[in-house]
């Protein structure tokens, strides 16, 4: 998910052509978690410049978004196909394997659950009147329990507010209460967002108490059997058919060791469905919707309201992969700058609004992979070696819930101790050139002292994130490594066109978010301006060589929720 919803309009172009058929002895070998080369039936490679240029970047989104990787689901044929290509990229230009084994890949244990909906059931009833919720129109649901059947039976339902537990801010909407065995029901985004003139959270900027990955963690902590989030298009910054396309479909959790806190059913409801939930149960939505914004508020029971539910899942465990490899340094190898983009998209689904049925992920984020390749290659055929290492990791799962981010955070690759800063490039958008430079979570770190130096040199500047109120800050890659310390930068092209101004660039915003953020109409054209693209590649690539060419250890501003993991981080090291 991403902080910006940019485009061209791009659903009243034409649709690209169907996937060519899979290659059986390559659907065995993805099954049992290899790769092989290429073959005919995928899409070729291409001689690249050693420059960040147009041309090539047009070359690499394109191939990325091309109808036979199938929309890049996450171990899907296709999905893994298109890493095998970002594999074979990496080393056509010269960056070696910095994977497992001598590879350039890094297993990611995944299990897929799709839920069988023919086979399943859920509905809130009402004084025993069920209101006959329509899966995809009226609610979205799924399990992330890795069982095959899961249910629950006639679970009372109470509104918690926000659903937040949050000390520093001295908020708790589940105090006095006990959940278990009931099923929670909650606004998405935090009490910041209905009073961003306060001082009430972070204002209009969401925390992570506002993501709805929290939300489903803490119902699951304080024991609930069912978690059902109001969707409403405002505080949660994308419209239902976002929610209806991410959550449809074959689903992804990574397979951890050990038990797990999980509700047995979550949930997204559509507000329409919500307020008729309350009007039936005799509350008033917006008065409650009021008060949970104010502090002090208590949970309030919906008399009579339950939910069950029967699910039936069909599951998988498979290893999709992150890809990764590294252009060694010439003085301290052992010190790394971090590249990172995510290669997954949605795959192919079901869509009823239109025929097309692959989410091909062209500004989603082929863009972003595409731009670390692109910056890749012109480290290792510079003409002379950065001095520290750079390394390339393009992730998977991202639209899992930043699950191949996690795994790398998690089990890294290099100790992270080592890596001195990473920049995280995710959904480059067509504007054209633009004269600002957006920094998501701004004010955070030290890199952006460096970004700000750079971009003024060319004539630049720096702007906090348009839209705070999506929480964009925890919503991509660079959230998983920030979580353990490591110094993150994500930042991307602004708005404020060259010469078209900040109104031509903010139209392109709403067209994206309307015809094609994760939808299949998030396809590549030949009439994208990508001039700006080479542009914030290009001012990437120098503020990562600032990095590599330097002794010095950027870190997160005094202050920051991520500085005293830092901080103990390398006095380990040291």
């Amino acid at each position: 998910m991403k902080h910006l919803f940019l485009g061209l309009g791009v659903c009243a172009l034409a649709l690209s052509a169907c996937a060519d058929p899979v290659p059986q002895d390559y659907a065995d070998d993805v099954r049992e978690g290899g790769h092989q080369e290429a073959n005919s039936n995928w899409p070729p490679h291409e001689e690249t410049s050693a420059d960040i240029t147009e041309a090539d970047l047009r070359y690499r989104i394109k191939t990325l978004a091309d109808d036979r990787f199938e929309g890049r689901a996450p171990a899907s044929l296709g999905g893994e196909a298109a890493a095998q290509w970002i594999a074979d990229e990496m080393a056509r230009m010269g960056a070696e394997p910095a994977g497992v084994d001598g590879s350039y890949f890094q297993p990611v244990p995944l299990i897929e659950a799709t839920l069988d909906v023919g086979a399943s059931s859920y509905d809130i009833s009402v004084n025993g009147t069920p209101m006959g919720l329509a899966q995809g129109q009226d609610v979205v649901y799924w399990t992330k329990i890795p069982e095959n059947e899961v249910a629950i039976e006639n679970t009372d339902l109470v509104f918690v507010g926000y659903g937040v537990v949050a000390p520093e801010y001295n908020w708790n909407d589940y105090a006095g209460l006990d959940v278990t065995g009931k099923t929670v029901v909650m606004l998405v985004n935090d009490p910041g967002f209905a009073h961003p003139e306060r001082d009430l959270f972070n204002g209009n900027a969401m925390t992570y108490y506002g993501r709805w990955t929290y939300k489903y963690e803490e119902a699951a902590r304080q024991g609930a059997a069912g978690v059902i989030v109001i969707h409403q298009t405002e505080p949660a910054s994308y419209p239902w058919e976002v929610v209806h396309g991410s959550w449809s479909g074959a689903q992804f959790t990574l397979q951890r060791e050990g038990e797990l806190t999980l509700a047995p059913v979550e949930s997204w409801i559509h507000v329409d469905a919500a307020r008729r939930l309350f009007e039936a149960t005799g509350l008033d939505f917006e008065a409650l919707t009021t008060a949970a914004s104010e502090p002090g508020f208590r949970p309030v029971e919906m008399t009579g309201a339950q939910l069950s539910a029967s699910l039936k899942t069909d599951l998988n465990r498979l290893n999709s992969n992150n890809v990764a490899g590294i252009i060694p340094g010439s003085t301290y190898p052992d010190e790394y700058v971090l590249y990172m983009a995510h290669w997954d998209h949605l795959g192919q689904r079901l869509n009823f609004a239109a025929e097309d049925q692959t989410y091909n992920g062209a500004v989603d984020n082929a863009t972003g992979t595409a731009a670390i390749l692109e910056i890749g290659e012109a480290f290792a055929r510079g003409e002379t070696r950065p001095e520290r290492s750079i390394i390339l990791v393009a992730v998977t799962a991202e639209e899992s819930g930043l699950l191949g981010s996690a795994w790398f955070a998690e089990t890294p690759l290099v100790p992270p101790a080592q890596i001195v800063g990473g920049i995280n490039i995710d959904a480059m958008l067509p504007v054209g050139p633009t004269k600002d430079v957006i920094v998501i979570g701004y004010g955070a770190s030290e890199l952006e002292d460096i970004l700000r130096a750079e971009a003024e040199a060319r004539g630049r500047y720096l702007t906090p994130d348009p839209n705070p109120q999506a929480g964009s800050f925890y919503r991509s890659d660079h959230a998983s490594l920030a979580r353990i310390g490591v110094p993150m930068l994500y930042a991307d092209g602004g708005l404020d066109h060259v010469e078209l101004g900040r109104e031509h660039g903010e139209a392109i915003a709403s067209a994206y978010q309307a015809d094609a953020y994760h939808k299949p109409a998030d396809e590549y054209h030949e009439n994208w301006d990508v001039s700006g693209f080479v542009e914030d590649a290009s001012l990437f690539y120098t503020v990562g060589a600032d990095m590599a060419n330097s002794q010095d250890w950027p870190n997160w501003y005094a202050g920051n929720e991520f500085r005293a993991l830092r901080d103990a981080m390398r006095a380990d090291a040291e």
